[in-house]
């Protein structure tokens, strides 16, 4: 028994999973970071937790 298919298939299957690893990873591959640096990222959501601790504390002041 030969297993030629097999292994091509295998080796298809392994190629395309190397080319979805190397389209992006980690931060970079959702959609909402593309086209960031790094620092873009970190600035933006420092901004949107200050906006989530301002709205926690307004609501915080408001139960009391």
């Amino acid at each position: 028994m030969t297993r030629g298919n097999q292994r091509e298939l295998a080796r298809q299957k392994n190629q395309k999973k190397l080319q979805e690893k190397s389209k992006g990873s980690g931060a970079n591959a959702k959609d909402g970071n593309k086209g960031l640096s790094l620092e873009e990222r970190k600035h933006r959501d420092a901004e949107m937790m200050r906006l989530k601790q301002l709205k926690a504390q307004e609501k915080k002041t408001q139960q009391t």
